[in-house]
C-alpha cells in the first residue's frame, strides 16, 4: 500500500543519513550537496583523499559530519568507513549517492516510500542504461554483474551497479573483505545470502561528459570485481545453494519437498528430463573439481531444475567412479589406438590412465553423451505415462 504522507512527513518518518562518498568530483560535489541538503542535513561526507579542490569545497559544510582519508583508499572503504559512522550516530538506513552529479537528489523520498512499504529491505536505484551519453562499457558492465548476481543469489536486477541505494544499517553484514568498487557487488550479494530483500527501484539519471569524472579503471577494476565473482560463485555452489535447498527442505519436510518441488515442480516433462540428462552428462564427463560449477552453469543458462540435475549428477558418486573409469576407457579404445596397450581388469592403475588420457577423455565424453541421451528419453517416457495415469486418475 503505497504511503500518503506528505513529503516532510515521509523525511521524518525514516530515521535515515545520506552518505557521500567523493574523490576528486569537485566539478560536481557543491551541487550534490546542495541538492541533498534540500531533503535533509544528516550528511555524512567522505573525502577518500581528494587531490582536487575538494577539502575546500567541503571547508563551506563545517555543519556536515565529514570523515577525510590522507590518502586514496577505494571507494570500498570510504562506503565501508561511512557505514560505521552511521551506526554510530544510531542511523536505522543509510542512502549513499554519488558525488559526480549523475543521481538526482529529488528521488530521496522514492527511496523512503519505498522502505516504508517494505522495511528492512536493501533497495538499489534502477538506473535507465539507455539514456544518451551513458557509456556502452558502463552498460556492458551493468549487464555482466547482473548475471552474477543473479546465478549467486536466484534474484533478478536490472542495475547492480548504481550508487544510489539505500542500505537497512542494522542488517547488512558486519564485515566486509573489499575495499574497492567491489565492495557494492559483495554487500548486496552477501546481503542477499543473509535472506534480506534486495530489489531495484527506478531512479533519473543524468550523464553529462563535461562534468563526470569517472575513477574505474575498465582492466583493474573489471580484473576485481571478475575475482570476487570467483569467489561468491564456489561459494553460492559449495555452501548456499546447498544450505539453501536443505533448509527448504527441512521446513517442508523432505517427503513433501520431493513430490512437490521436485516431481511436481511446474516444469514440462521435458524440461525435467533434459535435466535428468544434463546431470547424467555432467556426472560422467571428465571434468574432475568443476563439475559442480558447470552443472550449475548450465542448468541456470538452460533454465533447468537445479534440483534434478544435481541429484542425477550423483551417477558419480565415489562407489561407482571405477566404473565409471572403466567404462570410459573401454568406449574410448574402440575410437582411439594407443601405443601403450591398455589391460582392463583389477591391475588398472592411475599410471595407466594417465598413459591413456586420450582414450579416457574421449570414451567418458561419447559415454556420458549416449548415456545422458538415453536417460533423458527414458525419464521423459516414465514421466509422460505417470502424468498421463494421474490424469486419469483425477477423471475418474
Amino acid at each position: 500500500m503505497k504511503s500518503i504522507l506528505s513529503q516532510q512527513e515521509l523525511l521524518n518518518s525514516v530515521n535515515f543519513c545520506v552518505i557521500v562518498p567523493t574523490y576528486n568530483n569537485q566539478k560536481t560535489l557543491q551541487r550534490v550537496l546542495d541538492s541533498v541538503l534540500g531533503f535533509t542535513s544528516n550528511i555524512i561526507i567522505v573525502n577518500d583523499g581528494s587531490t582536487d579542490g575538494t577539502a575546500d569545497i567541503l571547508k563551506q559544510y563545517s555543519q556536515l559530519t565529514q570523515i577525510h582519508h590522507p590518502k586514496n583508499l577505494g571507494k570500498g572503504r570510504a562506503l565501508r568507513n561511512g557505514f560505521r559512522k552511521a551506526i554510530e550516530m544510531d542511523f536505522e538506513y543509510a542512502i549513499t549517492i554519488d558525488s559526480d552529479g549523475q543521481h538526482f537528489a529529488s528521488d530521496i523520498p522514492v527511496f523512503l516510500e519505498e522502505i516504508l512499504n517494505e522495511p528492512n529491505a536493501l533497495l538499489i536505484g534502477s538506473r535507465n542504461m539507455t539514456t544518451e551519453n551513458v557509456p556502452k562499457k558502463s552498460s556492458f558492465g551493468n549487464k555482466f554483474s547482473n548475471f552474477w548476481f543473479k546465478f549467486e543469489t536466484g534474484i533478478k536486477l536490472d542495475d547492480t551497479q548504481s550508487g544510489f541505494r539505500l542500505y537497512p544499517l542494522k542488517l547488512i553484514p558486519k564485515v566486509f573483505y573489499t575495499n574497492k568498487f567491489e565492495l557494492e557487488i559483495e554487500v548486496i550479494v552477501r546481503s542477499a545470502w543473509k535472506g534480506i530483500v534486495v530489489k531495484n527501484i527506478p531512479i533519473q539519471i543524468l550523464y553529462d561528459p563535461a562534468e563526470r569524472v569517472s575513477h574505474f579503471r575498465p582492466f583493474q577494476d573489471f580484473t576485481r570485481i571478475s575475482i570476487l565473482n570467483t569467489v561468491l560463485v564456489i561459494n553460492a555452489l559449495l555452501y548456499i545453494k546447498p544450505r539453501d535447498f536443505f533448509r527448504r527442505a527441512k521446513k517442508k519436510g523432505f517427503k513433501k519437498f520431493f513430490l512437490e518441488d521436485i516431481l511436481e515442480s511446474s516444469d514440462s516433462n521435458f524440461k525435467k528430463s533434459a535435466a535428468i540428462a544434463l546431470g547424467i552428462f555432467i556426472g560422467l564427463s571428465p571434468f574432475w573439481g568443476f563439475q559442480t560449477i558447470l552443472l550449475f552453469t548450465f542448468a541456470a543458462l538452460f533454465r533447468l531444475n537445479k534440483v534434478i540435475a544435481y541429484l542425477s549428477s550423483n551417477v558419480s558418486f565415489p562407489p561407482f567412479i571405477p566404473f565409471i573409469i572403466y567404462g570410459s576407457l573401454k568406449t574410448g579404445s574402440l575410437f582411439v589406438s594407443n601405443d601403450v596397450p591398455l589391460v582392463l581388469d583389477s591391475s588398472l592403475t592411475l599410471d595407466d590412465i594417465q598413459k591413456n588420457a586420450a582414450q579416457y577423455i574421449i570414451g567418458s565424453l561419447i559415454l556420458a553423451t549416449v548415456l545422458a541421451l538415453v536417460s533423458g528419453l527414458i525419464s521423459y517416457l516414465l514421466l509422460t505415462a505417470f502424468s498421463s495415469k494421474n490424469k486419469t486418475n483425477i477423471k475418474v
